[in-house]
């Protein structure tokens, strides 16, 4: 099996710094570019079928990738971002960052210490069914030999590449960054153990 993940082009919210989490916002027309020239790179690539978070940023990129192929989309919720509750919506970066902003931060400056906001999940919760999502897939005997795709989110994204690596240190959950919008990690799985060929590849 192989899989090509990718995580979701750019959204208004992304450009403003705002969480977005599990608000179901939609690409902005550099999104929509980043997932054209996405779809151009791999174009060639012979997938059999595609998962997608159900949040349209998620599944309009994947929709944009497989444009005028017939090959079928499905949207699984285990694959969605990681919820961050009431912080959702807030300028927690750059120039137009909110007071009380900080806390939220820790996510990613003290990931350890990260206090889940009211309605959000933790790092742990999110892995679990990131967990959960990688392990059915890994199962399935009619993927053995197949190519998939994978679209999904930042948090999200980074949680699986976490687990397909076997890094396990909340602490350690931001050491590659968040992956750029539209980037793409190419994983082999065989025999239930998957492997990374190619991380963060972009195509604009």
């Amino acid at each position: 099996m192989k899989l090509y993940l990718v995580r979701h082009g750019e959204t208004a919210w992304n450009k403003l710094k705002k969480v977005q989490g599990h608000s179901d916002i939609s690409l902005n027309a550099y999104g929509r570019y980043l997932a054209e020239e996405t779809a151009k790179g791999l174009g060639d690539i012979p997938f059999a079928a595609a998962y997608t978070s159900p949040l349209s940023r998620a599944k309009e990129t994947a929709q944009l990738i497989l444009a005028g192929r017939n090959i079928p989309l499905y949207e699984d919720i285990r694959i969605q971002e990681m919820g961050f509750g009431v912080a959702e919506g807030m300028c927690c970066r750059g120039e137009n960052k909110e007071p009380g902003s900080d806390e939220f931060n820790k996510l990613f400056t003290d990931t350890k210490n990260y206090i889940v906001p009211e309605g959000g999940e933790s790092i742990g919760q999110l892995e679990d069914r990131i967990q959960d999502f990688l392990h059915e897939l890994y199962d399935r005997k009619e993927y053995e030999d197949k190519t998939l795709l994978i679209s999904t989110h930042g948090a999200a994204l980074t949680a699986m590449l976490n687990l397909i690596k076997g890094q396990k240190d909340i602490a350690r959950f931001w050491e590659n960054g968040v992956p750029a919008n539209c980037s793409v990690t190419e994983v082999t799985v065989q025999n239930g153990r998957a492997e990374i060929i190619e991380e963060g590849r972009v195509y604009y």
